[in-house]
């Protein structure tokens, strides 16, 4: 079963939370991260993304850059901007994107629980990310970034939820990009901890750099600690818990380059092979089985049906596109690597499939219709990876609103 605690942590004095809390580190680049600190001193991009207070020829892994980390994060604690709990808590965190609402339990888990799958994960993981992760959060000391996990929905966690909503929030602030953050602060929260332990297993649904990174810190400071009891708070990781049924998951789309040698007219007939083609089509998918292909200012519907016995991973559609087109027809052998194809967030819209096309930047763009949690949650329980790029969550956990130290 899963363990959570309250822990007590660092978090964003009140008139500074808005500043202080940032998006996520891997979803901007350098440039994008230094844009949006500007006029923000006490933006935690100072300490997530360190090397924008650096001269912009450093390597973003330089020895430099974690030690900047830390003369930041320590700063922001000098100067009041992140003050530390009185007591041990956890935290409720409520998302509002438009007409879309989350509320997740923000906590701790244990890193043996992602050792022994009772978290479980559907990604792999690059080294060199994880690597990067693993040194900033070992020479912070602390967890800044939450991971996103979700678990199948209980009621009795949903009727504590609904009692501390009815109190007054901690913190409750629009971003700019207009999602609403709300929080509130349970200190103890007992029975929270109660009702997690009955939930068998939960997931990594975003984050799993950022988990692998926690987890192998926490190994690295047991083996260094002769007085080790499985008791200290580099055995927790900080993450925040949503059930399954609130979560909003968009595509991920797929623009390729060129079209492998192939003219437009034989790689239709191709295409025609692998799927049934339908022309003028949407630019959105209505159901699993259907992916929408621009090309040459035209729209195609491209439906199939995965055999009977499939399992969880030969059912997706993005397994379709790479085993029956991207693969075959575009050479797309591995799309990890690949330098060819690109993966854009269903954040940015259809609107960017076509603007890539008529530009010139790709030949040929698909238009996915979104991984549902479900099959999420089946490939994970079947222990098998998803393919790259397959899941896009909005909205993206802020990091900063509660840091976990150890």
């Amino acid at each position: 079963m899963l363990r959570i605690k309250a822990f007590q942590g660092l978090r964003p004095t009140l008139p500074l939370v808005a500043e202080v809390a940032c998006v996520p580190y891997d979803v901007v680049n350098r440039e994008e991260s230094a844009a949006l600190a500007v006029g923000h001193p006490h933006s935690l991009l100072h300490v997530d993304r360190a090397e924008i207070d650096l001269p912009p020829e450093m390597d973003p892994y330089a020895d430099a850059v974690y030690a900047k980390a830390r003369a930041n994060f320590l700063a922001l604690q000098k100067e009041g901007a992140l003050i530390r709990e009185t007591e041990p808590c956890v935290y409720l965190y409520q998302q509002r994107m438009g007409r879309h609402v989350q509320v997740g339990v923000a906590t701790v888990c244990h890193i043996e629980d992602y050792e022994r799958d009772i978290i479980k994960k559907h990604e792999k993981t690059r080294r060199d990310k994880e690597d990067d992760r693993t040194r900033l959060i070992g020479t912070l000391s602390a967890d800044t970034g939450p991971v996103f996990l979700t678990y199948r929905d209980s009621a009795t966690i949903d009727a504590i939820v609904a009692e501390v909503q009815a109190e007054a929030p901690l913190y409750d602030f629009t971003a700019p990009d207009g999602i609403q953050h709300t929080v509130w602060r349970v200190p103890g929260a007992e029975t929270f901890v109660e009702a997690f332990g009955r939930v068998p297993v939960s997931y990594v649904a975003d984050g799993h750099h950022r988990t692998a990174s926690a987890v192998r810190v926490g190994r690295e400071r047991r083996e260094a600690n002769p007085a080790h009891t499985g008791n200290e708070d580099y055995n927790w990781f900080l993450a925040v818990l949503f059930p399954a049924s609130q979560l909003q998951i968009l595509p991920y789309n797929r623009a390729v380059k060129d079209l492998h040698g192939h003219a437009k007219e034989a790689f239709l007939e191709a295409v025609g092979r692998a799927f049934t083609v339908h022309p003028n089509g949407s630019p959105t998918p209505h159901r699993p089985g259907e992916i929408q292909m621009y090309l040459d200012g035209a729209w195609y519907d491209l439906v199939w049906q995965p055999a009977a016995e499939a399992d969880p991973i030969s059912q997706l559609d993005v397994t379709g596109l790479q085993d029956r087109l991207l693969a075959p027809l575009l050479g797309i052998d591995d799309p990890r690597t690949s330098k060819r194809i690109d993966f854009i967030g269903g954040i940015r819209g259809t609107d960017e499939l076509v603007k890539l096309v008529d530009s010139g930047k790709a030949a040929v763009a698909f238009s996915m219709y979104p991984t549902t949690v479900e099959q999420l949650m089946a490939i994970a329980d079947a222990n098998q990876i998803m393919p790259p790029k397959s899941t896009w969550f909005e909205p993206k956990l802020r990091s900063g609103l509660f840091i976990h130290t150890f």
